[in-house]
């Protein structure tokens, strides 16, 4: 039995996607990568966004066609999506299971169940804002360290989740009503996962959580938080390089998490921490709890700690009721970060969510549009200048593997394959190498830039 697994949204559904698969290999599934020959087809769906929902519902569409010459075809749609629509999904006859992020330790005999009954099965969670049940913690918890080294993960690197769910409840966000309450693991078992990787070859760690900084975890006396596992990573054998993504702009734990990045050296110099405005009216309607200036603070107390630190960040065009002015507003918080790169979204409506349900979708879509234009040109601008400050200079990268986009922007006349990797601090770069260079160090000099992409050459003959 063969299994198709499409996988949409954040690096949580990758790492659940990660798992599923894992699970799926050990009880004897195959997979494959064409729909066509597969007997199962999952769908790892995300609900943050409407674009998001709806390629999904346009994936169910295609496989009920197919499904009309293969009846036998199984199609399940898991994630997000899944715990947030329940049994309506059902109602597109081409699915057969539902399952929620939180029963993924379910999905093998959800799968094995409906191939021999022939019967649609649904697993979600039905109070999801409840704490979750110490024995369904621990399942997730052993599901997580059981099958978190599937090999179709970039070579060297794995996710770690570190919390679940978020207790934010950003007036435009879904994912407190889909991922349940915030819930920390504990630190030995993250440590003890961590090392297993290592022992498996990963050289990169990256720490998931919805906001990661949020991270905290008691233990008798003593309280864990964020830097705490930057330190108990930093100590396990074979990890280079340890990451941490998102960070939600708060001074709980910041001095300690900037403190523990300055001062190990596998822990790298990139902060990811979405603004999503710049104004403070549409801040305090986002229920984001900061103001600009204290973001701002936030943000030069980051490279004051932390010297040559990349930043990232995500922002929304569109809100309800955001003006020309709140634009404004945010345009000139880009300009004052300096982010290294951006991630800007269109506002759109979310059911269930505050803001969809108390504030009118006021800004046409063709504003969005310009707006988001407008973010993009000047984040471009900014990223641009960044990047020429690397031409010339030797970076140190882990080799992801075959890059995306062949030839883009090579000069240079040589039969190796077109690699891709990343710096410490988050730099795309793109040279010329042997494939077996994936999921190793390598250094490169740095000989063309582009806003969003660096392009190399070897300097040394092999891995580091």
């Amino acid at each position: 039995m063969n299994v198709f697994i499409q996988t949409y949204g954040c690096q949580m559904n990758k790492l659940d996607s990660a798992l599923i698969t894992a699970a799926l290999q050990q009880a004897g599934f195959g997979l494959t990568d064409s729909v066509k020959q597969a007997d199962v087809v999952l769908l790892n769906t995300c609900s943050v966004r409407e674009h998001a929902e709806q390629r999904v519902l346009s994936h169910l569409g295609h496989l009920k066609h197919i499904k009309q010459t293969r009846t036998e075809l199984v199609v399940g749609v898991i994630g997000c999506m899944a715990q947030r629509l329940g049994a309506e999904l059902f109602e597109h006859e081409v699915v057969d299971i539902v399952c929620g992020p939180a029963q993924i330790p379910l999905i093998v005999g959800l799968v094995e169940k409906t191939l021999t009954n022939k019967q649609k099965v649904i697993s979600v969670t039905e109070k999801i804002r409840e704490k979750k049940k110490d024995a369904q913690s621990r399942a997730l918890d052993d599901f997580e360290c059981d099958y978190d080294s599937d090999k179709r993960q970039l070579p060297g690197q794995a996710y770690v989740r570190v919390m679940r769910g978020c207790d934010n409840f950003c007036t435009y966000c879904v994912v407190p009503f889909v991922r349940g309450p915030e819930v920390s693991r504990p630190p030995g078992a993250i440590t003890e996962q961590i090392k297993k990787l290592a022992g498996e070859g990963v050289k990169q760690v990256t720490f998931l959580g919805q906001r990661v900084n949020a991270y905290e975890y008691k233990a008798g006396d003593k309280t864990y938080c964020l830097a705490d596992l930057l330190y108990l990573a930093s100590d396990v054998d074979g990890i280079e390089w340890i990451r941490f993504v998102t960070s939600y702009p708060s001074q709980k734990f910041y001095d300690e998490i900037l403190k523990a990045m300055a001062g190990l050296p596998m822990v790298c110099s990139y902060l990811h921490m979405p603004a999503q405005s710049g104004s403070d009216k549409i801040l305090k309607k986002m229920n984001r709890h900061y103001t600009c200036a204290e973001y701002l603070e936030l943000l030069e107390k980051a490279k004051e700690i932390v010297p040559g630190i990349a930043l990232s960040g995500d922002f929304i065009v569109g809100f309800p009721n955001e003006t020309e002015d709140d634009f404004q507003a945010t345009l000139e918080l880009v300009k004052r970060a300096k982010y290294k790169n951006c991630f800007i979204f269109k506002y759109s409506p979310r059911p269930g969510t505050i803001a969809d349900k108390r504030l009118a979708d006021t800004v046409p879509l063709n504003i969005k549009k310009e707006r988001n234009y407008q973010l993009l040109s000047v984040q471009e601008k900014i990223s641009g200048e960044l990047s020429g400050d690397l031409l010339g200079r030797e970076v140190k990268i882990l080799v992801e593997g075959l890059s995306k986009k062949p030839n883009e922007g090579s000069g240079q006349n040589t039969n190796a394959p077109q690699l891709t990797g990343r710096t410490a601090d988050d730099w795309i770069v793109v040279f010329n190498g042997p494939e077996s260079l994936a999921g190793r160090f390598v250094k490169v000099k740095i000989t063309k830039t582009s806003p969003f992409t660096l392009f190399g050459e070897l300097t040394t003959n092999g891995a580091l």
